[in-house]
């Protein structure tokens, strides 16, 4: 029989994707602390070139980038992270009604990555108020490892570099969190 128990907090990490970042950067990473709190990491831009589908919507050419927050959450953090950011993204459209910015929040563990989507799809689970988790990446013998339905620029070198790097900061955390502390 398995007893139940709670799980460690996790990592709240963050994608943004964007061809106009002179429209709301830094501006968005202020509106994003009220909510998540101070980004202690925060990747330089780079380019999106592993797929097409938000060209059309955001425009050319798109970077990337990523972010993870000083403060771990739990779990059960990533619908509400999610819906908070959609409604960032509503804020911020563009005279023609398009995202001028797309948000992809997730939460990091030691074992994996989870994206939160308002996607249904057979792979997902949902949590609550319309989101459903994906386990994105999965990190075995010492490096991250791509699913079937692992985005491709998950799956890449580069993305999984930043992601290795909030990871061992999150190692650091989980290490200094004292024990029986409150799961915030």
């Amino acid at each position: 029989m398995s007893t139940p128990h709670l799980p460690k907090p996790a990592q709240p990490v963050l994608s943004i994707l964007s061809s106009r970042w002179e429209l709301f950067w830094p501006g968005l990473l202020q509106d994003l602390g009220k909510r998540l709190g101070r980004a202690d990491v925060v990747s330089d831009p780079f380019a999106f070139t592993e797929t097409s589908y938000y060209d059309e919507e955001l425009g050319t050419p798109i970077q990337r980038r990523i972010l993870a927050f000083e403060e771990l959450v739990p779990p059960e953090a990533l619908p509400g992270m999610k819906l908070f950011t959609n409604e960032l993204e509503g804020r911020h459209l563009d005279a023609s009604g398009n995202r001028i910015f797309n948000l992809d929040p997730g939460l990091l563990q030691l074992e994996r990555l989870v994206l939160a989507t308002g996607k249904e799809f057979t792979h997902r689970i949902y949590l609550r108020s319309g989101i459903w988790a994906e386990v994105t990446l999965i990190f075995q013998k010492g490096g991250w490892r791509a699913l079937p339905w692992t985005y491709p620029d998950y799956a890449g070198t580069l993305v999984q570099a930043i992601l290795s790097r909030i990871r061992d900061r999150y190692k650091d955390k989980l290490k200094s969190a004292q024990p029986g502390a409150a799961l915030t």
